[in-house]
């Protein structure tokens, strides 16, 4: 063999390694991000789920959460399913009224 077949083979026995182990640590990394939000959820607080749903969490277990989606009307879901937290400076915007296009 000469050295260039060599550096071919090299490489092509790093690429593949170094891809397995870069999607190894951005799962690694997004694992731990989504596990710090999960614990950061408290009760009271408005959440969007991954299905767009917004609610306020009222109970909250290590598995399940309760969300009031509407006066009287609560949903029991999986913690995983809650994607964000609804920006408080949002969520006060869209509750006030404002005069405009009012005449």
């Amino acid at each position: 063999m000469n050295e260039g077949s060599q550096t071919a083979s090299l490489l092509l026995l790093l690429l593949p390694l170094l891809l397995i182990g870069f999607m190894l640590y951005s799962a690694r990394k997004r694992q731990r991000t989504m596990a710090e939000f999960s614990a950061s959820l408290e009760v009271g607080e408005e959440i969007y789920m991954t299905s767009g749903i917004r609610g306020r969490i009222t109970e909250l277990d290590d598995e399940h959460a309760r969300l009031e989606v509407a006066p009287g009307t609560v949903l029991t879901i999986d913690r995983r399913a809650i994607g964000m937290k609804v920006d408080s400076t949002a969520s006060s915007a869209e509750s006030e009224p404002t005069d405009e296009g009012r005449d």
